[in-house]
């Protein structure tokens, strides 16, 4: 697994490719593993900022965010494949009556692939997300999902 996040780190920083996102913020939302709130900012450079805020009914909160590059995929220009390189972090609740200093922190180093569809304003995307926990216990995991942005 950290083979393969070096692999995206070295593809995503050696290549000259554009993002063709509409331009703006994008916002919407992630089915999967984990589900919720999805945003994507831009930036001056190459990458946008891609951020996932999901939480479940088990007092747990998870934000993940990554650098994602983007490129058309074939002669198609709506269709491309994104990846980057990422951080997440998770907050587990252990006490449900309130917050406190003994909640489980999981963080780490993550990295996603994807396949989106632009139709105008609109993105449909479908990834994979590798993650490597670092803060904790030392984990491996993988995730993803199915989202819909809107991009204003």
């Amino acid at each position: 697994m950290s083979a393969l996040f070096v692999a995206l780190l070295v593809f995503a920083f050696s290549s000259g490719l554009q993002a063709q996102r509409p331009g703006g913020v994008g916002i919407g939302v992630q089915l999967g593993d984990p589900s919720g709130l999805s945003l994507n900012l831009p930036t001056s450079g190459r990458a946008s900022i891609d951020l996932l805020a999901a939480w479940d009914l088990d007092n747990f909160f998870f934000l993940n965010g990554h650098a994602l590059f983007m490129q058309p995929l074939g002669s198609v220009p709506e269709l491309g494949v994104f990846y980057g390189p990422g951080l997440f972090i998770g907050v587990r609740d252990r006490d449900t009556r309130r917050w406190d200093f003994e909640d489980e922190i999981y963080a780490g180093l993550s990295g996603t692939v994807g396949l989106n569809y632009f139709i105008n304003q609109f993105e449909i995307y479908l990834r994979a997300t590798l993650r490597l926990q670092l803060i904790d216990k030392t984990d491996g995991s993988a995730g993803g999902g199915l989202g819909l942005r809107y991009y204003f």
